[in-house]
């Protein structure tokens, strides 16, 4: 990975909500790079701007000052078509809460953004298939999501983020329903794919257990970019700023 492929560039982005006396600034001023093919980490404690940051990057608001950039596109500049057909081709997305399709199944809720991005449905179907196979689901492709556990429900949102072959994956808190054991299986899944795949991960979590697979770890404080930390300077630090359990699964 090169520091020259820089696939997102914020700069100087302020999101306000409110105004006047009320006006509470989530982001104020943030700058900052993020490198194809790395895994980054968004940690900061609520209320800091991490989930406003996550959203700017991902497409999913817009700032009141600034630019976000992903693939050198204003993505602010983008009609809502063309904002749409980024979010489809550039970006898939993971949430903390699935946000899977109940009365769909595993598969259909898979196939579902291929057939949005206009790929016929046997092809979807097959593609699907695979990428469920690929998160260890192959058995459970007609299963709907009450027929599945908490992390296998996570399993499928990663296939689904994964349908158009994205550059970019956005998760949202992805372990934070999910017990310790398979919050670690989920991490290390994400982890796989960006080393296998070359898909660039951008994660917004509180979990420190996503210190010992992050290229780099942005620490987000009362809305500014506090610390850009590296994996090597994480783990020197576990032990004292997290505790020797920190890094348990």
């Amino acid at each position: 990975m090169s520091e020259r492929d820089v696939v997102v560039r914020t700069a100087n982005v302020v999101k306000q909500y409110g105004e006047g006396e009320a006006a509470v600034r989530a982001l104020n001023g943030v700058t900052c790079e993020i490198y194809a093919g790395e895994y980054l980490s968004i940690m900061g404690p609520s209320g800091s701007g991490k989930s406003t940051l996550f959203n700017m990057i991902g497409g999913l608001d817009k700032p009141n000052e600034g630019s976000v950039f992903v693939n050198s596109v204003d993505i602010a500049q983008l009609t809502p078509r063309e904002l749409a057909f980024l979010r489809c081709h550039t970006i898939g997305y993971i949430f903390q809460t699935f946000n899977l399709i109940q009365v769909r199944t595993a598969l259909e809720n898979v196939t579902l953004p291929m057939l949005f991005a206009g790929v016929q449905p046997e092809e979807a179907e097959e593609k699907g298939a695979a990428l469920l196979a690929t998160v260890g689901l192959g058995h459970r492709l007609h299963h709907r999501p009450t027929e599945l556990s908490g992390g296998q429900q996570q399993r499928v949102a990663i296939a689904r983020a994964l349908a158009n072959t994205p550059a970019i994956i956005l998760a949202d808190e992805p372990t934070g329903n999910l017990d310790l054991k398979t919050g670690q299986e989920i991490i290390d899944l994400l982890r796989s794919l960006n080393t296998e795949r070359g898909v660039t991960i951008i994660s917004a979590t509180h979990d420190h257990k996503m210190l010992d697979v992050s290229d780099r770890i942005f620490h987000i404080r009362d809305g500014q970019l506090a610390d850009v930390e590296t994996r090597g300077e994480a783990d020197a630090e576990a032990p004292l700023a997290h505790g020797p359990s920190a890094s348990m699964p």
